[in-house]
């Protein structure tokens, strides 16, 4: 479908009020529809849900007790069985059974500093963390919710503030303060994970510190944001990867600029092409490939931009899994958390 040649509007379904303090991150339950969990400076993690009936979000759960700091960062594993949460305070917590009993089952405290984010691999088998103490653990499911540490990954010279499993492949990526994007990579199962590429700005990477990763559906596509205000999009050939060629190198497509005027905190690929993007000018802007049913090089333009999407930064968007619903997620400084529709306007 040309998402260009629609008139759409980015329409505000609920505003969802509980947090008392910032909102760092947003993300939906990838097995059930209608869930989303957020994290918040106030320490705790609220778990909202929509009623089938109503249509209407309410909060569900409340996970605390257990962070005694900012909660910045959360991920569900892929079957939505357990929750991760990174926390200011050190710990990176896994909780199960949110609906009814807010206890977390593992704590995981090796980080020296705070922990700025988590992430779950395809298969639900690795978690990786990173913090301000500049490294990326790699850690091993275990039955009994056991985690094992398999892999220190040091290579950033600066706070890491995210990591994200490739959507398809055991390949881990890494964002930092250091300006840079590193790629992990394992060449067998049992393997060292080994740094094999580092975007940085000598190739065409970003000039300052990038924030957010993410993945387009088919994950021979990433683009990242950072406080140079830009959004890069890169690719590689994710088949010879898959075919056991061994790594293949991501390569620079374009960058868009001249969009955001404050740093842009989180970037996040929908399942149907949309690229959204949240900002410190408390927007936010849409991006799509005008070029996506062509064999000519793409090109990606601003769909919509939506000024004063919150009333302070918008920490985090974050796309429904679906196709269908074409529902967003946004967390701000504001204390919010906002539920938007991709709707065309009358």
């Amino acid at each position: 479908m040309k998402l260009m040649d629609k008139n759409l509007g980015l329409v505000e379904v609920q505003k969802l009020e509980g947090h008392t303090d910032r909102v760092w991150n947003v993300a939906w339950n990838p097995a059930a529809d209608g869930v989303l969990a957020s994290c918040s400076a106030d320490k705790t993690v609220r778990i909202w849900e929509q009623s089938s009936l109503t249509r209407s979000w309410t909060c569900k759960a409340v996970l605390e007790g257990t962070h005694t700091r900012t909660v910045k960062s959360l991920a569900w594993s892929p079957s939505a069985k357990l929750l991760a949460t990174a926390s200011f305070d050190g710990t990176t917590c896994v909780w199960e059974n949110f609906a009814t009993d807010s206890e977390s089952v593992s704590v995981l405290q090796v980080h020296e500093s705070e922990v700025k984010s988590v992430s779950w691999n395809a298969s639900g088998s690795l978690l990786a963390t990173c913090g301000r103490d500049k490294s990326v653990w790699i850690w091993e499911v275990l039955p009994e919710n056991e985690f094992d540490c398999a892999a220190v990954l040091t290579g950033h010279s600066e706070d890491v503030k995210m990591v994200l499993w490739h959507p398809t492949m055991d390949v881990l990526f890494s964002c930092s303060y250091d300006n840079t994007v590193k790629i992990w990579w394992s060449e067998d199962e049992y393997g060292d994970y080994n740094c094999v590429q580092t975007l940085g700005e000598s190739n065409n990477g970003h000039s300052s510190t990038v924030w957010s990763i993410s993945f387009n559906a088919a994950g021979d596509k990433m683009v990242t944001c950072s406080d140079d205000l830009t959004v890069k999009i890169w690719k590689t050939d994710i088949s010879r990867m898959q075919s056991g060629e061994g790594y293949v190198p991501w390569t620079h497509v374009c960058t868009l600029s001249g969009f955001h005027d404050r740093t842009i905190y989180s970037v996040h690929w929908s399942r149907d092409g949309v690229i959204a993007c949240g900002a410190g000018d408390d927007t936010i802007q849409l991006f799509v490939d005008s070029n996506s049913d062509s064999v000519d090089r793409p090109s990606y333009k601003l769909l919509l931009k939506k000024e004063k999407a919150h009333e302070k930064d918008v920490n985090s968007v974050q796309w429904a899994p679906d196709k269908e619903s074409r529902l967003l997620a946004s967390g701000s400084d504001d204390k919010m958390v906002k539920i938007w529709k991709l709707a065309s306007e009358p």
